[in-house]
């Protein structure tokens, strides 16, 4: 959420650059809202101050014994104002907090300004594309050759965008997970966490999935209680960030680094006809994910580390990829700035994001009111949050099976993996 601060001060500023992230921002509502709260806030606050003094009075002539009847039917009528002054004053900030509530974040001053992804900046491109002297297949046609993809039956139970995998491709599925949580904590100094796949309203309001994004969610009723309703987890970034949420860090355990292996779960309703068959886009993934939690004077270079720490399993992977500078138009609602990895895929002669890293700056600090104290100011101060995917595991391994392929179609196992996590299997035929 944005400081109201700056709307307030420096509309100009906060106008263009929202505009640049492709948003009209009405600042004519905002003011006009403020001014109201202002108006009802000093009112209330004025009858507040004459409540306290008359109760006070009252408390005198009780001491003293004299009749106070008329003050007493003075402060009942009193109080009958105030409460409906302060519902007054609670809806007036309530419709404040929606309205910032959809407002995005600010880009920073070091991302580019561009209106679509055809804006976006190549930074660097690393590793070698193979080169195939036979048909190249893409990932659906190879794991069905070597009979590691049910497409047929999990359509049956679960519908479209779902898969059930088998055999040695589970077993490679289960590695990269496995891989990819030892190199975080174990060479990349993160702490390992189990967190929880349904989450409250708060949590996802707090990281911005909610309101905005309502539609790209799957919600969860309780039979006996339909009321009680849970979200599934869409990335390990919200309960991770969220396990903070009104909370006043110590300065000296900054930054804090944790990272965790979950399944995913997006509705993907803006996505129709984008990569609908496969394991690029489904409804149900696995992805292992990195935040840290930072000092704002270092969040950018956090950032920088923690985007390097994603491509070093590619690298080990020795998978191609290129990293890219997202432009104003295309970097997230939240963030301030974003680096997407994207790793070549052979069959489509191009590259697909595997992992997106991101510097939200304070602004899901704000929406969670998580803070740190300040040593040398004495202050509480927000923190930076800076998260990011180490790396979605089934776009990592559709990658694998189209950069590893044979032309016997069999699949070669990445080095790194084949003796600690797959057993000393080599290929998969």
């Amino acid at each position: 959420m944005l400081d109201s601060f700056l709307l307030s001060n420096k509309p100009k500023i906060v106008t263009s650059k929202i505009k640049n992230k492709n948003f009209i921002l009405n600042l004519d509502i905002f003011h006009v809202m403020e001014k109201n709260r202002k108006k009802i806030q000093f009112q209330t606050e004025r009858l507040q101050s004459k409540y306290n003094f008359l109760s006070k009075l009252i408390g005198n002539m009780k001491v003293i014994k004299k009749d106070y009847t008329d003050k007493k039917n003075e402060v009942i009528k009193l109080k009958e104002h105030l409460i409906i002054q302060k519902k007054k004053l609670y809806e007036i900030k309530k419709k404040i907090k929606k309205f910032l509530s959809y407002i995005p974040n600010l880009p920073h001053n070091t991302v580019p300004i561009g209106r679509t992804f055809s804006n976006n900046i190549i930074l660097h491109v690393w590793g070698k594309i193979k080169k195939y002297n036979c048909k190249i297949q893409n990932h659906i046609t190879l794991g069905k050759k070597i009979n590691g993809f049910d497409w047929f039956s999990s359509v049956k139970i679960s519908g479209s965008r779902f898969v059930i995998m088998k055999d040695q491709i589970t077993l490679l599925y289960r590695a990269l997970g496995q891989f990819m949580l030892d190199i975080h904590t174990m060479q990349h100094g993160y702490t390992e966490t189990y967190v929880p796949y349904l989450l409250n309203y708060n949590s996802l309001y707090g990281t911005g999935q909610l309101p905005k994004f309502k539609k790209d969610l799957f919600y969860v009723s309780s039979s006996e209680n339909n009321t009680n309703k849970y979200i599934l987890i869409p990335t390990a970034e919200v309960p991770l960030t969220s396990m903070f949420q009104n909370t006043v860090i110590s300065e000296i355990n900054l930054p804090i680094m944790l990272t965790s292996y979950t399944p995913c779960f997006r509705s993907e309703h803006l996505s129709y006809g984008r990569d609908t068959q496969g394991l690029i886009r489904m409804h149900q993934f696995d992805k292992v994910e990195m935040i840290q939690i930072s000092h704002p004077k270092y969040s950018m270079h956090i950032l920088d580390n923690l985007t390097f720490h994603a491509e070093k399993i590619l690298r080990l992977l020795k998978l191609p990829y290129r990293k890219v500078l997202l432009c104003t138009g295309d970097v997230s609602f939240t963030s301030a700035k974003t680096y997407d990895l994207e790793v070549w895929f052979p069959s489509q002669n191009n590259y697909k994001e595997v992992s997106s890293c991101s510097n939200m700056s304070d602004f899901q600090a704000r929406r969670m009111q998580i803070k740190y104290y300040d040593q040398y100011t004495k202050k509480k101060k927000f923190v930076h949050t800076i998260n990011g995917s180490g790396l979605a595991v089934g776009r990592t391994l559709a990658a694998i099976l189209e950069n590893y392929q044979n032309t016997d179609g069999s699949i070669k196992i990445p080095k790194v993996l084949r003796y600690k996590y797959m057993h000393g299997i080599k290929y998969i035929k």
